[in-house]
């Protein structure tokens, strides 16, 4: 029972990496099984579930998971089942591991976490830790001549020629396999071509034709035993191993887990029978390729790792800064082949050492001609240093030279001169009359030299001599003075502002803006220009001057006296005052052709469009005639305006302000129609603009009673009654009605206030509105105390006023 406990526990643990390493149970289980299959020891085993990310931790936490289940009667038998299915499992396919010594084996995260980070990164280390680098020998590979034959081994005899036979067997823990007629031959130790030799001359006392040399022999291996090897000292995992023949020391080192942080890998040792047979240098293996040192393993092997002799740390700029273990007598030349040499910005001719001395700390700065003598003890550290951020040799020009940049002071450049002339001279914009240089002086200030550079040239000005770190700074004209740009404002395809350039007329710049629009005029350009004058003294008046010309159709170049641009200018083009847009007005509703028509004059009025309409139909109830008209910007704005005030003004309008619409684009227009059609040019005739839409509904015989009545309604229209019958029709006044302040819309947009003794007023089609008032907020107790006080506080002073004056 102890068995299943323990391995179901294995399981357990071993399912809780699963998340991390992605691995399924089956698959954990599998791993388990192939391990027992290689002769891995619990001690290996652990080693590999530490190197998977187990902690101890998780390990009593799996454990306490566990015994918490343990007779528990109540789990559900799905669990119970599947817990014994693995149990199963786990006992079929591995042999008892010790729970409690895996967990002991274990590393505490904290222990673990201070390990790590004291951990020194070792060159070589990791080779023996990487899971991609495994050292595993090849099974597949051609079976080599040395090879040693051992018990275990299986060994394949073909005969083949006069006579035929194959001869498979496995060597006996004695040495020997037997064959019939012959009984046991001894092949124990005997290489893979000696022992093909001795079976030729054993083989030939049964087989005849072997001797007339009228049929071969050839002996293969089969499937190769496992050697037992023992690996001990500074090694992740010391122990007792079982591996494949074929196994060499690289691989063994890789099974046990690597070499410790204390552990060699210049010093590897393998002793066979009592003898040390190799002393193996791994990094001779990792620096140059050398693999006559990963020797093969044999049986009885044992594998000695000692301590290291020697760790010193090199850090800075080398190609691979890190740890290197030394043998005695390296010096600091072996060091950085080891680190891979210097990097390109590492200044190469002395290194820092800071040696531990027993007592103190030591420093020595080690110069280039003795890196090959200095030797190296433990601990020492080495640090390299970067070249200084700056230059010995160069010189910089920039600005109006054609190529400019650093140069090196040399043979060539040492002067002024020399230094524009090896930037291949100036440029046309040079400015010459005052280039500056710039000087870095011993205590690293900086101080600016002016030079004449046109009596450089000339000859009248001597010649400077450069030094480290110049800067030699040639301006540009055009660097001197403002970005002189030209502008260009109105019917353009692309208005905007243009650098400027020397002579650019009005034609050239409007080419450059994209020409002109339709609606531009040619008539008339005007120009502004800036007044300048920069060695005026006293204010003007006058601040700036205009010029307007006319622009030649097709841009054609002039007689030579064109009008040219200067720096600033702006030219604006205006709309030709005799460029019209289409304007267009829509009538809808009962006219013979409705539609959208085009204004054709000014002033064309409501008579006008209906005529191009072609009149009324006779159902058009012209009265109920309605105008619709879009709103300007300027209306706009002021709409916005009037709003404004009206919210801010408003207190007992029976329609609050705050509920007007405010950002509509249209508006009705009131008309009479009729009267404009009967008298047309009057004032009632309306004149229109664009955008009008003109609506001429059909007879309508009702009117619409809404606002504060009881019950608002439509009511057929009666000729000569008055306001007192449509309110009975919506069933009187409501409560709150503000009976004299009623009021009619009409059809046509138009509002009149309504009168009760008045039937005239009240047309087909229109709305009678009965406003109401606004509701009292009553008054709370506080409220009513405030003005109780505030009267007798009134009366008090009333009171002694009047006694006042008696």
């Amino acid at each position: 029972m102890h068995r299943f406990i323990t391995l179901f526990l294995l399981v357990f643990i071993l399912s809780g990496m699963a998340f991390a390493q992605s691995m399924s149970d089956d698959q954990v289980i599998q791993y388990v099984k192939d391990a027992q299959q290689q002769g891995l020891t619990q001690a290996q085993m652990t080693t590999e579930l530490v190197r998977r990310g187990v902690t101890r931790e998780q390990v009593e936490r799996i454990k306490n998971k566990y015994e918490a289940s343990q007779g528990s009667e109540s789990q559900p038998s799905g669990i119970v089942r599947g817990r014994k299915n693995l149990r199963e499992n786990a006992q079929e396919s591995v042999s008892t591991t010790s729970f409690d010594e895996i967990e002991a084996k274990v590393e505490d995260p904290t222990e673990k976490k201070s390990s790590v980070a004291a951990a020194k990164l070792v060159f070589g280390r990791g080779y023996f830790t990487n899971r991609t680098l495994s050292f595993e020998p090849n099974s597949n590979m051609a079976t080599p001549v040395n090879y040693q034959l051992g018990p275990g081994d299986e060994v394949i005899i073909n005969i083949w020629g006069d006579s035929e036979s194959t001869i498979s067997q496995t060597i006996s823990p004695e040495g020997s396999i037997s064959i019939n007629k012959l009984g046991p031959v001894y092949l124990s130790g005997m290489t893979i071509e000696k022992a093909e030799n001795y079976m030729r001359n054993e083989l030939s006392k049964i087989y005849s034709a072997i001797s007339d040399n009228t049929s071969q022999v050839k002996l293969t291996l089969g499937q190769i035993r496992t050697i037992q090897i023992n690996i001990m000292g500074e090694v992740a995992s010391p122990g007792t191993y079982r591996l494949s023949s074929f196994s060499t020391l690289f691989h063994a080192l890789y099974k046990a887990g690597g070499v410790n942080p204390i552990g060699s890998m210049r010093s590897i040792q393998v002793v066979r029978a009592g003898k040390k047979i190799a002393d193996v240098d791994v990094y001779e293996y990792i620096l140059q390729g050398k693999t006559s040192d990963d020797i093969r393993l044999m049986e009885g092997d044992v594998v000695i790792v000692p301590p290291y002799d020697c760790l010193v740390n090199i850090s800075g700029k080398v190609k691979r800064p890190m740890y290197y273990e030394m043998k005695k007598g390296e010096t600091v030349a072996t060091l950085l082949k080891y680190a891979g040499g210097f990097t390109g910005d590492a200044y190469d001719k002395t290194v820092r050492l800071i040696r531990l001395s027993g007592r103190e700390k030591q420093i020595y700065n080690i110069d280039e001609m003795d890196f090959s003598v200095f030797k190296l003890f433990d601990e020492d550290a080495i640090s390299i240093g970067a070249v200084l951020d700056r230059f010995e040799n160069r010189v910089e020009i920039r600005g109006a030279v054609y190529r400019d940049g650093m140069y090196q002071i040399g043979d060539g450049v040492r002067t002024v001169k020399q230094l524009i002339a090896k930037a291949e001279g100036l440029r046309g914009d040079a400015f010459l009359n005052r280039i500056q240089l710039q000087r870095e002086l011993e205590d690293l200030s900086i101080e600016l030299i002016p030079i004449d550079l046109r009596g450089m040239i000339n000859g009248t000005v001597p010649d400077i001599v450069l030094q480290r770190n110049d800067i030699l700074y040639i301006p540009s004209i055009h660097d001197l003075k403002e970005s002189e740009m030209v502008t260009v404002h109105g019917l353009v395809a692309r208005p905007g502002s243009y650098s400027y350039t020397l002579k650019t007329t009005i034609e050239d710049l409007i080419i450059q803006a994209g020409g002109l629009l339709e609606a531009a005029s040619t008539a008339r350009v005007d120009v502004a220009r800036r007044i300048k004058d920069p060695k005026g003294a006293t204010a003007s008046s006058i601040i700036g001057q205009t010029y307007s010309f006319e622009i030649k159709d097709g841009y054609i170049m002039g007689d030579g006296n064109e009008f040219y641009l200067e720096p600033f200018d702006e030219i604006y083009i205006r709309k030709s005052p005799a460029y019209q847009q289409q304007q267009n007005v829509t009538v809808t509703g009962q006219v013979l052709f409705g539609g959208n028509f085009a204004l054709t004059q000014k002033n064309e009025r409501l008579s006008d469009i209906i005529k191009k309409a072609g009149g009324i139909t006779p159902d058009a109830y012209v009265k109920g005639a309605r105008l619709t008209r879009q709103m300007t910007e300027e209306e706009k704005r002021r709409e916005g305006d009037v709003t404004r005030f009206a919210v801010k003004d408003s207190a007992d309008d029976s329609v609050s302000m705050k509920h007007l619409e405010v950002g509509i684009s249209s508006y009705s227009v009131g008309i009479d129609l009729e009267k404009a059609l009967n008298k047309p040019g009057s004032d009632a005739d309306l004149v229109l603009r664009e955008g009008d839409q003109l609506f001429i509904p059909e007879h309508v015989n009702t009117v619409k009673i809404n606002g504060t009545v009881m019950y608002p309604n439509t009511v057929v229209y009666k000729k000569g009654e008055k306001l007192k019958y449509y309110i009975k029709q919506a069933g009187g006044y409501g409560y709150r009605a503000k009976k004299s302040k009623a009021y009619i819309v009409y059809m046509n947009g138009t509002v009149a206030r309504a009168s009760k003794y008045s039937s005239k007023l009240i047309e087909p089609g229109c709305e009678i509105i009965i406003p109401g008032k606004p509701e009292k907020k009553a008054r709370n107790t506080s409220e009513i105390i405030s003005i109780g006080t505030s009267v007798a506080s009134f009366a008090a002073v009333i009171t002694g006023l009047v006694n006042l004056l008696k």
